[in-house]
């Protein structure tokens, strides 16, 4: 080690001297935090001479470094983005956005005291999904329900509660592989039962339940094929006929809709999906469904269906682990009670607002914003207006795609690499901007931007390009 590195070490002033020098940070970050990144300042500095540097060693340069890491630990991982890859239900941004009435039902209940286990008019006990229950039975039809933190824990609890070391008869082209790379298969090999694939993945016929019902049969299910479509030589049973069937040997018909639709999608334009009141009105005795997809709301999972069924489900034990927290529930309730008002639903929810929006006003906000763009990507990249297709997204209509708009952008060199350049800084903008690359192309799909949301937009435009 040379002369002169050792004297710059020598003159690194010391933690004490320096925290010394800082009562406001410590007020505001804590002694044992900023002790602890002043050390690791400290610590980089050295390495930086022992390899031959000249770094700035004065105390204002460590403090201000030191801070500088404390703020960006401090800062949130979770933020706000602006969703433009023309996917609305992205289960990697969030799938559903909330309406007001859900965000203001979260707020009130978090910051307080609730009635969330209180029955305010006995002042006993009370049942926590008390307060979601008769919505979810007005909206279905069915006698009972529950609701636990996502839909394949509902899948999960039904199948513990009902077949527990028993065999469950499922068709083959109904064994789905859900988010995650979490399988329908191995779902129900943790919750206690045994699977008995029937059928073909193109074609599954009634002969085969009524082949695979023995003394060891829990229950027969359905599974709605929300991501993924099997076409061409096909055949399926229809829910009445496993209905029947299942009356005849007294074992429970569950549908997994997974979708949680409970509307006519083909009244607001869209492709059609089936309902959970069909499924109910269909003969299901259990039907398990999403909160955060079609429904629109949080991320839950919700079981409907006959009242006993539902009693024996509450009172397994996986119940508890698998609950809804207040904040949960405040919102979900807030969700049904739009759907009681169908002709504001595309106004007040934010997911069938935006998968009923017209393309010709996508096309015309995208229009509005070119030319700003344009001229913060001048003249690196061109950018243009052009019509692609959105998807719903979320294991939702599969195959179904909406008429949408996008700003389409190239790099004038053609090369991949500015592209990619180009997203990275996208994504380092105050908000955030995920768009999609496809085809040497990035493609900004608008679908997803709302008007309250193009000024600040639109704002940060001016912090792109360097």
């Amino acid at each position: 080690m040379g002369v002169n590195t050792q004297q710059q070490l020598r003159q690194l002033p010391s933690v004490d001297s320096l925290l010394s020098s800082m009562p406001a940070e410590v007020e505001r970050y804590g002694h044992a935090q900023l002790t602890n990144s002043l050390r690791q300042s400290l610590a980089m500095l050295r390495d930086d001479i022992a390899a031959g540097s000249l770094p700035d060693i004065s105390p204002d340069s460590i403090k201000k470094s030191a801070v500088a890491m404390l703020v960006a630990r401090s800062g949130a991982s979770l933020v706000p983005v602006f969703n433009l890859t023309g996917t609305v239900l992205h289960t990697n941004l969030g799938r559903a956005n909330l309406p007001a009435e859900a965000i203001d039902a979260i707020s009130t209940v978090a910051a307080g005291a609730s009635n969330l286990e209180f029955d305010l008019e006995s002042g006993k006990r009370g049942d926590r999904e008390s307060h979601i229950e008769a919505l979810i039975c007005e909206m279905t039809g069915a006698e009972a329900a529950t609701a636990v933190n996502n839909n394949a824990a509902a899948v999960l609890l039904v199948l513990n509660t009902l077949g527990v070391g028993r065999k469950v008869p499922v068709s083959r082209g109904e064994l789905v592989e859900i988010g995650g790379s979490f399988r329908i298969p191995e779902v129900m090999s943790r919750s206690g039962c045994e699977l008995v694939e029937i059928g073909a993945t193109n074609r599954t016929h009634l002969k085969d339940y009524r082949n695979a019902i023995n003394d060891d049969t829990a229950l027969l299910m359905k599974v709605h094929t929300s991501n993924y479509r099997v076409e061409g030589f096909t055949a399926s049973v229809s829910e009445p006929e496993l209905a029947e069937l299942a009356r005849a040997h007294n074992l429970p018909f569950v549908i997994d809709l997974g979708s949680g639709n409970l509307v006519d999608f083909k009244a607001l334009g869209l492709p059609e999906e089936p309902t959970v009141a069909q499924a109910v009105a269909n003969g299901a005795d259990l039907v398990t469904f999403s909160g955060d997809k079609l429904l629109g709301g949080p991320q839950a999972g919700m079981i409907a269906g006959r009242a006993d069924l539902i009693a024996m489900i509450k009172k397994n034990p996986l119940k508890r682990a698998l609950r809804l927290d207040k904040m949960t529930l405040a919102a979900l309730a807030e969700i049904l009670k739009l759907y009681r008002h169908p002709a504001q639903l595309t106004e007040k929810l934010p997911t069938l607002r935006l998968l009923s929006r017209d393309a010709s006003d996508i096309r015309e906000r995208a229009q509005s914003l070119l030319p700003s763009l344009s001229r913060q990507l001048a003249p690196h990249y061109i950018a243009s207006v052009e019509d692609c297709r959105s998807q719903i997204g979320s294991g939702s209509l599969p195959v179904e795609t909406l008429p949408s708009a996008a700003i389409r952008i190239q790099p004038q060199s053609g090369d991949d690499g500015d592209l990619r350049q180009l997203a990275e800084r996208l994504r380092r903008l105050p908000v955030p901007v995920i768009g999609r690359l496809h085809k040497g192309a990035l493609w900004l799909d608008l679908r997803c931007l709302e008007t309250e949301q193009e000024t600040e937009f639109s704002n940060q435009l001016a912090l792109l390009m360097p």
